[in-house]
């Protein structure tokens, strides 16, 4: 097996990942791995923006205050003071690396999006701001001879060693590799190819989430997973998003007899927050009514604020400024992930997290729009300048032992396709403990049936399995996490959530933890 060493190791090519490795790279040698292509992640598929509190009449604890209001009293005070006290310095830096945000004369251009009380999405040509930055991002990395870009690289386990982590083990364009390092930042992304309709990349199956698991690193809130309202309601995977920002912008969510349903649901229409909007289009559907986006009060300036959505839509035969777009919720976010402070620090020491890999609780039950670049961006650099910190490992392993990796694509992908459709069925907007328990029990008997040779598949069972039990353990209804059995937010698991970490006999133990 081969060895490289280098100063920093990041795991995942994102906004998170690639702002960690730019920071890095100021102090030393950053080997970035990716699974597939550098670009191929979520971060360059988000449309909306990034929320930052630059405004006028915006100021960061109103951004704190609707932060908070959204994650349904599960947020961490502390974490939400961090993102919003650094976004105006994080777009700032986003920009001096060369993101081109859409400006006029009064500066920056800003949209509005569900659950925001007022007009704080800075965004790129309309509706490409994730593409830019990410664009941005990796012409910067590139250009840094300090840092390594190694696309096609699929990392396999944390090297662990006197519970310390050093390294990663890796397989690089199918050769055996050791990548060894001072300190890891997992940067991974979610996990939302477990479930049947998701808007995540086909790269985004939990690997990281699940490599910290079975290192013995904790892991939190895996129940709260966010089902976006508005994916374009056509046979793909992954789903193309359609923003919220187009209802920022007036478009009106209606169902086939033309009922704008919303203004029955909640004060705030169609800019509810995203859960609320997710339960109201799956009742309308399960009623036997279509749903659609009506946006046809925008005419013609749909286009040039849209562009990206427009040609998406005129290619599946909607032209946006005259017909109505069908549209369905879609998986989208885990709010839970591997536990860290608001420095990226995980519980095993040298091992980071940052995005959507971790839970620094900044979420809370439920995110709020636009609040995941903002994420990526401010606490990976925090986790940076943390590993900064870090002397080199004490020793190093002399053998690390790798598993045979399966490469029958036929079989695995009729295994994951199960899986997809299981935890949609059994784990998805609407659950109950009956629902979650077969599930459960379904899960096993797949489990049986994949050999662990199948890594990918074998990670999104893991992972899998984890928001189930959390689900499962979670008796009532906040955020993203809705349980029929049990329809109320009681109070006191507003001061609990779930924590998870591998036991002797690889099951997951979950606990009441305080919040506070």
């Amino acid at each position: 097996m081969d060895r490289i060493t280098t100063d920093y190791l990041v795991v995942g090519s994102g906004i998170a990942g690639l702002t960690a490795a730019l920071t890095l790279a100021e102090k030393g040698r950053v080997t970035v791995l990716s699974k597939t292509r550098t670009d191929d992640g979520n971060s360059a598929r988000a449309q909306g923006g990034i929320a930052a509190a630059v405004g006028k009449g915006d100021s960061p604890s109103l951004h704190r205050d609707d932060t908070l209001r959204t994650g349904v009293g599960l947020c961490e005070p502390d974490a939400v003071n961090v993102l919003v006290e650094g976004g105006a310095d994080a777009v700032k830096q986003l920009d001096k690396w060369g993101t081109p945000f859409d400006s006029g004369s009064d500066g920056w251009n800003l949209g509005r999006e569900g659950s925001h009380s007022v007009h704080r999405i800075l965004h790129v040509s309309g509706d490409a701001t994730g593409a830019a930055i990410m664009k941005a991002l990796l012409s910067k990395a590139v250009e840094n001879p300090r840092i390594r870009l190694l696309g096609n690289t699929r990392a396999v386990d944390l090297v662990v060693e006197e519970r310390v982590c050093i390294g990663v083990s890796a397989f690089h364009a199918g050769k055996a590799v050791l990548y060894l390092a001072r300190a890891v930042i997992l940067a991974t992304g979610g996990c939302g190819q477990i479930y049947r309709y998701t808007t995540n990349s086909p790269a985004v199956t939990g690997d990281g989430l699940a490599m910290a698991w079975r290192a013995g690193a904790e892991v939190r809130d895996m129940e709260f997973v966010q089902f976006h309202p508005t994916a374009l309601a056509i046979d793909a995977n992954p789903m193309f998003l359609i923003s919220e920002a187009v209802r920022g912008e007036g478009a009106v969510l209606v169902n086939d007899r033309g009922d704008a349903f919303m203004s029955r649901v909640h004060e705030w229409k169609d800019l509810a927050p995203r859960d609320v909007v997710s339960r109201a289009i799956d009742s309308e559907m399960r009623a036997g009514r279509r749903v659609y986006l009506d946006a046809t009060c925008l005419g013609d300036t749909f286009a040039s604020r849209f562009p990206t959505i427009y040609e998406r839509c005129l290619k599946a035969g909607i032209n946006p400024a005259l017909d109505w777009i069908p549209v369905t919720p879609a998986t989208h976010f885990l709010m839970g992930g591997v536990a860290t402070d608001t420095v990226g620090r995980t519980t095993i020491p040298h091992l980071f997290a940052v995005g959507e890999t971790a839970c620094t609780g900044v979420h809370g039950a439920n995110r709020l729009a636009s609040n995941s670049l903002l994420e990526g961006a401010v606490f990976a650099q925090r986790a940076a300048r943390e590993a900064m910190t870090l002397s080199n490992p004490s020793r190093f392993p002399r053998t690390v032992s790798m598993p045979i990796c399966s490469r029958d694509e036929g079989k695995e992908a009729a295994w994951k396709e199960e899986l997809r459709q299981l935890m949609w069925e059994h784990a998805g907007i609407i659950r109950d403990g009956y629902t979650l328990q077969c599930g459960l029990e379904k899960l096993a008997r797949l489990e049986r049936k994949v050999p662990v040779s199948f890594l990918e598949c074998r990670d999104m069972i893991t992972i899998s399995r984890l928001v189930m039990e959390s689900a499962l353990w979670r008796e009532e209804s906040r955020g993203g996490h809705y349980r029929k059995d049990y329809p109320e937010s009681i109070p006191r698991w507003a001061t609990t959530r779930s924590l998870m970490q591998r036991g002797r006999q690889d099951e997951s133990v979950v606990v009441a933890g305080d919040c506070t």
